[in-house]
């Protein structure tokens, strides 16, 4: 429980050391959303995403940082096993690749963290309601038509099994509605830092793999209905690839 301690302490004080620049950015936010993430990824990264990563015993490896487009926002499309995937994606996307995650609707509530999430324009997704959820999708279409790259988590949930589940239906609408390319992300080894011995956490390397992209312009219906599959057989692919088998689900994923 040593790390769980200084893990716990750490965001106590770095609420209070990186509270004038929270306010300084929600300020920012008021008048550029695009400079206020600008500045807050790399600040965030820097004062709390890396020092929580490292205190909780952390060691990342990234692979495949070149596939990420230059100079056009993205749908960053992840497996998802672990509350520290938001941290390792953050920290495996280049600083200034100004990028915001769609989360569960719970997370708003979680301090600290929630807070640096505002600032970078992540959206918390509410699945409970239909028409709320629609408010969020599109918040973040027209994010992405500005410029802004967002990260989702196709399965909806945390996998606590093994493999990849099936992707919700209407995960990447994000993609089709504005044509930019979907980044495919294997992450392994985020949930053996704390989700299988909750509430301990432990040290564990952390793995991202970063795919080539997967374009979307000019699809056909029946591509849109088959993305993803696609998608998702990508990231099992470099899953296993790595070593980490995925038992092929009986469903398969569908939009």
């Amino acid at each position: 429980m040593v790390r769980t301690f200084f893990v716990l302490l750490y965001i106590c004080i770095g609420v209070l050391i990186t509270l004038p620049m929270c306010i300084f950015l929600l300020i920012l936010r008021l008048f550029s959303k695009k400079a206020a993430s600008k500045i807050g990824q790399p600040f965030a990264n820097i004062m709390a995403f890396w020092p929580i990563f490292l205190i909780s015993g952390g060691r990342l490896k990234v692979e495949g940082r070149e596939n990420i487009p230059k100079n056009t926002p993205v749908l960053f499309a992840g497996n998802h096993r672990s509350m520290y995937d938001i941290l390792a994606g953050y920290m495996a996307i280049p600083w200034l690749h100004s990028t915001a995650f769609i989360s569960k609707y719970e997370v708003r509530n979680v301090p600290f963290l929630s807070w640096w999430m505002r600032i970078l324009d992540c959206k918390f997704l509410n699945r409970k309601d239909p028409k709320e959820g629609l408010k969020t999708i599109q918040s973040a279409i027209a994010d992405v038509k500005e410029g802004f790259s967002m990260f989702i988590m196709p399965e909806g949930t945390r996998n606590r099994g093994g493999g990849v589940m099936p992707f919700k239906a209407g995960s990447l609408k994000i993609a089709e509605r504005t044509g930019c390319p979907v980044v495919p992300v294997a992450m392994i080894g985020t949930d053996d830092i704390l989700e299988k011995h909750y509430p301990k956490i432990r040290g564990s390397r952390v793995t991202v793999i970063i795919g080539e992209p997967i374009p979307t312009d000019n699809l056909t219906r029946d591509e849109k209905v088959e993305l993803p599959n696609v998608v998702r057989a990508q990231i099992v692919a470099m899953l296993e690839a790595h070593g980490f088998p995925c038992q092929e689900p009986e469903d398969t994923a569908h939009a």
